[in-house]
């Protein structure tokens, strides 16, 4: 286990600077996802904590070491890429002990190595085959397998199931999350997939642009986003945002309204607004529901119904040609084309200022 520091970090190629003065602290055996959407420079980072990747400005630290100038070897990492990279020529065991072999390791302490990996990943009926015989969950296993032998201070996943199908997604994301319980390692995790982002977490960073959007747990971000992008990307189906204009404000309120919505007052979260400002209004879908009086009312024409199973998804056209997503009950039954009424408990929603 390992603590890792990252201090005002910079990566540029040439004049473009991709990543922008980062500041992340990640603690002993915790388990920290970097999430955003393409481009935004979480694989850029997570090569420069491996080495991959200079450095351009700040400090990267792991335990108390300044890591800028050394090399990947010497770092401590581990690290588990998206295409697996294992070795088509050889077996599952060979592939696993490859890192023990070129460091010269003895045969008993290589062989005990991989055993323990391979209990660990409940595949020690797979370590005489070849890859080709192999599932893509299973050579997933094998490069993990392969990163647990080298005993690291830190992991580092780099979307290691984006090649895989939703169903294979889900089971290796149970194992990944009972690997972290069952070495208490310190892991660092990349991806686009907010779900992985959500379920597997201690901590969620949000980049942008090559920016720290907000970090905490996953629930404080989804609860409490800091700003319209976290409250936008974290969430399916995502946040319906509405235009409404400052009415009243209070020391903990804020009264907004909009030509589709009826006066409410809402939290305002120690931001500013000022009176007759537009500002922006975010409600999470699971929270509208079909009312025919509240406050917030809105009225939205039925559109489109997905029937998910467990919820089931409605698209409302409202007056103003805008869309709104509600997710409702399983077994509710509504009619495209039907107009109804629709509203929200206020202290639930919130609401950004323009400039957020």
């Amino acid at each position: 286990m390992a603590t890792v520091k990252l201090r005002d970090v910079r990566k540029s190629y040439g004049d473009v600077e991709v990543i922008k003065g980062v500041d992340i602290d990640i603690e002993d055996g915790e388990f920290v996802v970097f999430v955003g959407p393409s481009g935004c420079g979480k694989s850029t980072l997570l090569r420069m904590i491996a080495g991959l990747e200079d450095i351009t400005g700040g400090t990267l630290e792991i335990d108390g070491q300044r890591m800028n100038d050394l090399e990947p070897s010497k770092r401590g990492i581990a690290m588990v890429f998206q295409s697996y990279a294992i070795f088509p020529h050889m077996t599952v065991r060979e592939n696993v002990a490859f890192g023990l072999t070129i460091n010269r390791v003895g045969k008993t302490e290589k062989a005990e190595k991989v055993a323990e990996a391979a209990r660990i990943l409940q595949m020690e009926h797979l370590l005489d085959r070849r890859p080709s015989e192999l599932s893509g969950g299973q050579r997933q296993r094998v490069a993990i397998g392969r990163a647990i032998v080298r005993d690291p201070k830190v992991f580092l996943f780099d979307e290691p199931l984006s090649n895989l199908d939703a169903a294979l997604r889900m089971d290796m994301r149970m194992e990944i999350g009972k690997l972290h319980q069952d070495l208490d390692a310190s892991m660092i995790y990349v991806t686009h997939d907010q779900v992985e982002a959500m379920t597997l977490a201690d901590k969620i960073v949000v980049l942008k642009d090559g920016q720290v959007m907000q970090t905490g747990a996953p629930m404080e971000l989804y609860h409490e986003p800091a700003n319209l992008f976290v409250a936008g990307f974290l969430g399916a189906p995502s946040m319906n945002f509405l235009k409404v204009t400052v009415d009243d404000i209070g020391d903990d309120w804020v009264q907004v309204s909009s030509p589709i919505l009826s006066s409410v007052k809402v939290p305002r979260k120690g931001r500013i607004f000022t009176t007759g400002q537009i500002a922006t209004l975010g409600i999470r879908p699971q929270y509208l529901t079909t009312s025919a009086e509240g406050e917030g009312m809105m009225k939205g024409k039925v559109v489109l119904t997905e029937r998910l199973g467990s919820e089931t998804v409605v698209n409302l056209a409202v007056a103003d040609g805008s869309t709104l997503i509600a997710a409702i009950a399983e077994d509710a039954v509504l009619v495209p084309g039907n107009e109804m009424s629709w509203t929200f408990d206020p202290a639930l929603v919130h609401a950004f200022p323009e400039s957020v």
